[in-house]
């Protein structure tokens, strides 16, 4: 089976196409139009879109008319997936929050897994030993931090993220504005991933840490003990759940 998992995200949608169990292609596409000519390419026959920003049904609506077999919307409230949900409120959880538990759980079962997820927010997610999604926190992003100073204050300039280079270069003490507010926003969110990977540690000794998203490559070198990094985590987390619901 050829199969194509959507993530819709903030600032991104991003596609797995999948032959069988293998990752074939993975890249991301600005339109319907665009992945129209991705399904078409690579004759997918299934199809699971997840959003956390525009609702995924607009996205599957557009697809009718294309030669598939099955197209499904991921919704974690009501949606079977391949581990237990014990999320209070399971209606509002993202998509790629429990996605992501699902592609960890997947690739490291019969263990404690926290999820890190450094994209727009950097998201931590714990999934026990039992195979069980507990929840986790949701805290501001590195862009989000920058931006949040600028907004909320009337002197502190807007600054973008550094260069990869400018990054590891960064040091702990700013010596001025812009580097000062660089350390407390970057290696501030280092430390606090840190911290919360050192706290869930303590509760589940035999933790397993997986790494994923967009600013994943910042945090990669900063976080203590052996992390693993998934870039491609959520897509297999929803290959993971389209294959169980395939009909």
């Amino acid at each position: 089976m050829i199969s194509l998992v959507l993530d819709i995200g903030n600032t991104a949608a991003k596609y797995g196409c999948f032959d069988g169990a293998a990752l074939a292609e993975a890249g991301s596409v600005a339109s319907v139009e665009e992945l129209r000519a991705v399904l078409r390419r690579t004759r997918a026959t299934h199809v699971l879109l997840a959003s956390v920003a525009v609702p995924a049904e607009e996205w599957a609506a557009a697809l009718a008319g294309e030669e598939l077999e099955q197209v499904l919307v991921f919704k974690p409230g009501t949606t079977p997936v391949p581990l237990t949900n014990a999320y209070a409120t399971p209606q509002t959880l993202g998509a790629d929050r429990l996605a992501g538990a699902v592609g960890a759980a997947y690739l490291l079962p019969g263990r404690p897994v926290l999820v890190i997820d450094a994209g727009t927010c950097i998201k931590c997610d714990l999934v026990t030993a039992d195979a069980t999604y507990r929840g986790g926190s949701i805290a501001p992003g590195l862009r989000m931090r920058l931006q949040a100073m600028h907004a909320f204050t009337g002197r502190l300039p807007e600054l973008p993220l550094p260069t990869a280079a400018e990054a590891w270069q960064l040091a702990l003490c700013g010596n001025d504005t812009r580097t000062a507010m660089l350390s407390g926003g970057l290696n501030g969110a280092a430390l606090e991933v840190n911290g919360m990977i050192a706290s869930y540690r303590a509760e589940y000794p035999a933790l397993a840490v997986v790494l994923t998203g967009g600013d994943a490559a910042f945090f990669e070198s900063r976080l203590k003990g052996r992390i693993f990094v998934v870039s491609e985590l959520i897509l297999l987390g929803l290959h993971r759940i389209l294959v169980l619901n395939v009909g």
